[in-house]
């Protein structure tokens, strides 16, 4: 096949298109990478709120799929497989490494190679205020509340989850309330960290 030919196959589409943009883009560091990213991708995006911030590495596909509130933060490395439907909601923070999957493979028939069988697409709800910590996977059709945190490594599982939820494991189970955690004394605030190009983000 000539060069031609396959490039011709491989970005003869806009959603392909989309990918090479991102490419190019994915590892520009600092605020400047921040902004070219955003500025991208909000055209693509089926809805964006203010403050959005899509750090090194992020990949994004289906972007026409994905609806983001106002402040969420998408860490480093994180992959947001947006087919089926993924829903951010306001002040949502993704640690580094995170990926959430609106699509999975049928795999229902014996006879046949799983390749072969198709996907299927299950939306992913994330609520307002959650924290996903570091190299979680969240699988089709997980709903989470508003203002639950889940540990790092843990895999969320295609269900509901109650707001306020501490959530840890592979399958993630429901450890704690930060409802609980909420009525103990509260420790003075942290000073506020930099926020300088080349920084590397805390979540």
């Amino acid at each position: 096949m000539s060069l031609f030919r396959a490039l011709r196959r491989d970005y003869g589409n806009a959603g392909s298109r989309i990918q090479l943009v991102q490419a190019v883009l994915r590892n520009i560091p600092g605020e400047t990478g921040i902004l070219l990213r955003r500025g991208y991708l909000r055209r693509h995006l089926a809805a964006v709120g203010d403050g959005l911030v899509i750090y090194e590495g992020a990949r994004i596909y289906g972007p026409q799929g994905l609806r983001v509130g106002h402040r969420c933060r998408v860490g480093i490395d994180n992959i947001i497989q947006a087919n089926g439907g993924v829903t951010l909601g306001d002040d949502v923070i993704l640690g580094p490494g995170v990926k959430i999957w609106s699509v999975n493979h049928v795999f229902a028939r014996l006879d046949q190679a799983i390749w072969d069988q198709g996907y299927e697409q299950k939306p992913v709800t994330i609520g307002n205020g959650v924290w996903i910590g570091a190299d979680c996977f969240v699988m089709p059709g997980a709903t989470i509340g508003d203002h639950v945190v889940v540990a790092a490594g843990s895999v969320v599982g295609g269900k509901d989850v109650e707001p306020y939820s501490i959530l840890a494991g592979n399958p993630a189970r429901k450890i704690g309330t930060r409802l609980e955690r909420a009525s103990a004394p509260s420790m003075p605030a942290p000073p506020a960290l930099a926020n300088q190009a080349g920084d590397t983000p805390p979540v």
